[in-house]
């Protein structure tokens, strides 16, 4: 019997998994790979080649020309924008893909002695910026040895050179204060005194020109001070503590104004006012007079001859 053959074994399967293989089936990848690697150097050596000279093209800098200031009023004189790029060293070209260009910009302007706040900074292409501030608004000069220097209503000291001697006659003088500015312009007075005279002048604004007042005045008498209003003639009013500090026995701030107002509408006074005491039964709508006769007890009279309680 014929033996039957034997089966040949079949050829061993190529094992998967294998470099040759990993190679072929990446090798598309790889070679996307290396060509964005390339670009990447190439674009590295073109822009530090070539970057300086794009970055100054004129759509790409930013000039002083370009930054527009919103928000200065016409109280202030001085440019304002021409101080505060000068003053942080922003009044040259500057790049416009400098991510800290409106930082830079707001801290120049907000430290400008004018500026209250800077509220919005914006940066567009081609090249310009706007800047929309809130100023500082002078409520009244403060006479010092030598002069007079503006404080708005928070106490903080303004500058001086932009205001002529007209332009200073015209705010409420207040007069009494024996401190000098602790800061530059832009920086608070530092003293009590200045920030309870600003807040006498404000409250009591309205009635400065009715009233033909010019001066608003610290007396002291022992350890203790009050404010009065004076007019052009030298005539004065005795206004008292400052608005929310009024000792006992004293007239409430709002009855004060309405005095104020009372008196306003029959022009300057002509007689010392007291708006300190408070009324009697009947009598509340009365604006009382300042006793000019001596005292009778020891205590001393104030500058302008008159008693202080």
């Amino acid at each position: 019997m014929r033996q039957a053959g034997r089966r040949q074994p079949e050829a061993a399967a190529e094992p998967s998994g294998g470099v040759g293989s990993f190679v072929a089936e990446r090798r598309s990848g790889l070679g996307v790979l290396a060509v964005a690697i390339v670009a990447i150097v190439a674009g590295g050596f073109v822009w530090q080649r070539f970057g300086p000279d794009v970055r100054q093209q004129p759509e790409l800098q930013l000039l002083p020309e370009n930054v527009v200031l919103i928000g200065q009023p016409a109280w202030v004189k001085v440019d304002i924008a021409a101080e505060a790029l000068r003053d942080a060293s922003l009044d040259t070209s500057l790049p416009l893909d400098d991510p800290e260009l409106a930082r830079r910009l707001a801290r120049a302007f907000d430290v400008h002695p004018w500026v209250r706040s800077v509220d919005r900074v914006e940066v567009t292409s081609p090249a310009a910026a706007s800047v929309t501030i809130t100023c500082r608004e002078p409520v009244a000069m403060v006479r010092v040895p030598g002069g007079l220097l503006p404080v708005d209503g928070e106490g903080v000291v303004l500058p001086s050179d932009g205001f002529t001697p007209e332009e200073a006659a015209s705010y409420p003088v207040v007069a009494g204060v024996s401190s000098l500015p602790q800061g530059p312009a832009g920086s608070a007075w530092g003293d009590p005194v200045v920030e309870q005279a600003v807040a006498v002048v404000a409250v009591t604004r309205p009635e400065w020109q009715p009233l033909d007042l010019v001066e608003c005045r610290l007396v002291t008498s022992g350890q203790t001070g009050s404010w009065e209003l004076v007019n052009a003639s030298g005539m004065a009013i005795a206004f008292g503590s400052p608005p929310g500090q009024e000792r006992p026995g004293e007239r409430g701030m709002a009855e004060k104004i309405a005095a104020l107002k009372q008196l306003s509408t029959t022009g300057p006074v002509s007689e010392p006012i007291d708006l300190r005491d408070v009324p009697g039964p009947g009598d509340a709508a009365a604006v009382p007079r300042i006793d000019t006769e001596p005292p009778t007890d020891s205590a001393p009279p104030d500058a302008a001859g008159l008693s202080l309680p």
